[in-house]
């Protein structure tokens, strides 16, 4: 079957990501590395959440940037809050409107699984507009607060 792995270039420190990430998100593990001619790792292979990654330790040409993001979508804010502190730590940063940037450069949005709803408001633009404006106020997204914004 013809699948898309996304393949990521970390700068001698694709083993470290990959184990920091698996070690956050059920059904991830390490499933395996590749070896440069100096025996050091080059490939990393990896899941998380059931979905297949690679990582690169290919140097520091290719720095990540916000152009690519992963959006982690969360249940509870006990689960967002785990979450944000453990890939800001470390030396990660947070941003704004739920999106943080990991200690190696990845950026990250962690936000509630039910954004998209909350964001729709049923329907209803001021309902929207109240979403949108107590997002944007935020750095790490407070769920309670967001629906309380949702119902005005």
């Amino acid at each position: 079957m013809t699948r898309i792995v996304p393949f990521l270039w970390y700068d001698g420190q694709a083993q470290q990501a990959a184990e920091t990430y698996t070690a956050l998100f059920p059904d991830s593990h390490v499933d395996g590395m590749g070896h440069g001619p100096d025996g050091s790792v080059l490939v990393v292979e990896f899941t998380l959440l059931g979905q297949p990654y690679r990582a690169m330790n290919g140097g520091p040409d290719h720095p990540f940037s916000d152009a690519v993001s992963f959006q982690v979508d969360v249940a509870t804010q006990e689960e967002l809050d785990r979450v944000w502190d453990a890939l800001i730590a470390d030396g990660g940063r947070p941003v704004a409107c739920g999106w943080l940037v990991d200690r190696w450069g990845l950026s990250w949005q962690v936000t509630p699984a039910e954004m998209g709803e909350l964001m729709a408001a049923g329907g209803d633009p001021a309902a929207a507009e109240r979403v949108f404006r107590a997002m944007t106020s935020m750095v790490k997204l407070d769920i309670a607060a967001l629906r309380q914004a949702a119902r005005g």
